[in-house]
């Protein structure tokens, strides 16, 4: 890897589960009526052929760990449970209520939090209380982020049983000093039992979660924890860069000093190191940051030509609305984004209400909906076409330079009506979309919003 290219493009930049970002969504003209208006119209659109994605956000953990950048609240109490769960239902009242209809679910995801923090029996109340009110898709994927050190074969079982066949754990890194600074103590023992035990049950696709960049971490710690990986051989691993936003409110990015973390350049090699180690493998890398075996959901989604991303990362189908259930989660109808709020008690005091928790969203216009086109075509295909984007995007010259000079580095490869991102490019997907992204060519955060794209 160039280390002048990682110099170069190593900016704050935006991971794109969303276009706009969150930091330019326009909340001052936005209004839950005008949500609940984008939803009902997506529904009608979508809801027969395609049906909808959940996401539902559990946020509770018993430990910080501190390279977490996600909405969590920390307690050993496992009371909490109850409450959190008949809120999430009644919220779910609502959004079938608005609806007027029998939600079809083609994807539901359990993210966190801890979602193994909740006990099988509560996390059985809450998916039978869900599917009372919503029919199934015939090719639907239930998925749910699981901690090693807590998921046992019970919670395997019973969400299994309730049609889960997709789990993720979150690995990290092996190494002890690596493991020490982000507060996340974890056995390779126990990464194998959970594991093999899901296999064992039967689940289908089994994904693990690594992170490069961390504090401490260096090559080699890459390369033994990308060995013992091979041992289990998962269907499906995020290889994640490491997202150091400290300044967040919430945030757990406290534990280290920046001076503890990888060079930009050291940082990239890490990456390299990684892709060339799970390509001998047999993995294939997927859009940015995932690899998956050939049998794997994911890697069939690239081949024909129907991978997807949204707030849940890559998914291998596409739904045009999401439902984000819980503290913070982000819902999607595809003309529009809505945010609940998060804070729990807040939550608690909405939903009893019988009010939708949301407090703060974006509606798209024209602009909006071109752009993001294209740069979920580059985020998910590496490549994206179009007809005459000056009708409605001023800045298409500005896009050409940075595209020009993009071109000149051997990142992309331009054409008349079309971009397609070269091999060499594809670790700076980010950075192509951003030579899209008008909303942050027009106005420049005067603070630090992003994490680095390298």
């Amino acid at each position: 890897m160039c280390n002048s290219l990682v110099n170069k493009y190593n900016v704050a930049g935006p991971r794109y589960t969303s276009y706009p970002t969150v930091p330019y969504w326009d909340n001052t003209s936005f209004s839950l009526k005008q949500w609940k208006e984008s939803l009902s119209v997506s529904f009608n659109e979508s809801n027969t052929t395609e049906g909808i994605s959940l996401y539902i956000h559990l946020p509770f953990c018993e430990s910080m760990c501190t390279f977490c950048g996600c909405n969590k609240r920390i307690t050993k109490r496992h009371d909490v449970e109850g409450p959190y769960i008949r809120t999430v239902l009644k919220e779910w009242s609502l959004y079938c209520d608005l609806l007027d209809g029998r939600p079809k679910i083609k994807e539901l995801h359990l993210g966190g939090g801890t979602p193994t923090f909740f006990s099988p029996e509560n996390l059985e109340f809450l998916i039978k209380g869900i599917l009372r009110k919503a029919n199934l898709a015939e090719d639907y994927e239930f998925s749910f982020e699981g901690h090693p050190n807590n998921t046992t074969r019970k919670h395997l079982q019973t969400l299994y049983n309730l049609g889960f066949s997709r789990v993720s754990f979150g690995v990290q890194d092996y190494n002890e000093t690596v493991q020490k600074a982000i507060h996340r103590i974890q056995p390779f023992d126990n990464v194998k039992q959970a594991t093999l035990s899901a296999r064992e049950i039967g689940y289908t696709s089994i994904g693990h979660d690594i992170i490069f960049g961390l504090p401490f971490q260096t090559e080699a710690h890459v390369a033994k924890t990308i060995e013992l990986t091979k041992a289990l051989m998962p269907d499906r691993i995020a290889f994640y860069s490491y997202a150091h936003v400290p300044w967040l409110k919430g945030n757990g990015q406290r534990g280290y000093k920046e001076a503890d973390l990888p060079s930009g350049a050291s940082k990239r090699a890490q990456y390299e190191l990684g892709k060339s180690l799970l390509s001998k493998t047999g993995y294939h890398e997927i859009g940015m940051d995932h690899f998956a075996l050939e049998t794997d959901s994911l890697f069939r989604a690239m081949k024909t030509n129907t991978l997807h991303r949204n707030f849940m990362g890559y998914t291998a189908s596409k739904t045009q609305a999401m439902i984000g259930l819980g503290v913070s989660s982000i819902s999607d109808s595809w003309y529009g984004f809505a945010q609940n709020v998060k804070g729990i008690e807040e939550y608690y005091h909405l939903v009893e209400q019988n009010i939708i928790p949301v407090y703060r969203g974006h509606i798209l216009n024209t602009e909006d909906l071109i752009v993001r086109q294209h740069i979920l075509n580059l985020m998910c295909h590496f490549e994206t076409k179009w007809t005459d984007m000056s009708l409605y995007i001023d800045e298409l010259k500005d896009i050409a330079i940075k595209l020009k000079e993009m071109e000149d580095d051997g990142l992309v490869e331009l054409q008349k009506d079309a971009i397609k991102v070269t091999q060499k490019g594809q670790p700076y997907v980010r950075n192509v979309c951003m030579a899209f992204d008008v909303l942050l060519q027009r106005r420049q955060p005067e603070t630090r919003l992003f994490s680095m794209t390298v």
